[in-house]
């Protein structure tokens, strides 16, 4: 399994001899809503494009996760994979093939890779949008992501999972409450799917952020505080921290395939 960080939330996952792009953000800017004075995400520079890609694949709908200018850049035949807000982004966006995964939904790639739908944030009081596991059908690897560290109860009776992706650093408004839960969520995570390797997602290496709201935005945890948690709990996940646009590949060893 290789991994490829390409900042915040977006990543290249190369399993099965299958190259999936995961919630790209890689050009433009990031606005919310068509409020660029509330928050206003700013690349450097755009990242480039990964070639060769086999299947896009949304997590939720905002535009963090299915970001329109991103996705304008990429071949409408590719096929999508997304929940079902994300998929409405990208039938927008005309393109051919998308499939909307409700909670507990399954989707094979070529007959190589599964991805299954777990229930993942909650994004307002009556929506919770996508985690995912994805799963070498040819072997034992498997990896699991939901990018504001919400775990899901129904992630007990998966087993062991090889890599989890999940933020490690908390963000919360005051008075508002959590909008990435971190730490917490991390080792949730850690004591369900007992995971060879942790990969920390949704913190910013080379984006900034402008607008009223990012200097509001308090940050808790990070990966000292992390390792030390997991540590005490007696918990063996590795933790990971890869350079954006660093193309890892994970020293796994085998495991029992999961259920």
């Amino acid at each position: 399994m290789f991994i490829t960080w390409l900042d915040v939330n977006s990543w290249l996952i190369e399993l099965a001899d299958r190259r999936i792009l995961l919630d790209p953000w890689l050009v433009d800017t990031l606005v919310f809503n068509n409020l660029p004075w509330l928050i206003k995400g700013v690349r450097p520079q755009p990242e480039e494009i990964p070639a060769n890609v086999d299947l896009i694949l949304l997590s939720q709908g905002l535009e963090d996760h299915a970001h329109p200018p991103t996705l304008e850049r990429l071949n409408r035949a590719l096929p999508v994979v997304a929940s079902p807000k994300g998929a409405k982004v990208a039938e927008g966006l005309d393109f051919v093939e998308v499939t909307a995964l409700a909670h507990g939904e399954e989707f094979v790639l070529d007959g190589a890779v599964s991805i299954k739908a777990f229930p993942g944030a909650p994004i307002g009081p009556f929506l919770r949008e996508n985690g995912y596991l994805i799963r070498d059908l040819s072997s034992s690897l498997s990896l699991y992501y939901e990018p504001h560290g919400y775990p899901d109860d129904s992630l007990r009776q998966v087993g062991s999972v090889d890599v989890v992706i999940t933020p490690i650093v908390s963000l919360e408004l005051p008075l508002a409450g959590p909008i990435i839960r971190g730490q917490q969520g991390a080792i949730e995570l850690a004591e369900m799917l007992n995971p060879q390797i942790l990969l920390p997602t949704a913190a910013a290496a080379k984006v900034e952020y402008e607008g009223i709201l990012p200097p509001l935005i308090q940050s808790k945890g990070g990966a000292d505080e992390l390792r030390q948690a997991l540590r005490d709990r007696a918990l063996s996940a590795q933790l990971l921290r890869p350079a954006p646009g660093e193309r890892l590949e994970l020293a796994l060893q085998p495991r029992v395939a999961v259920a």
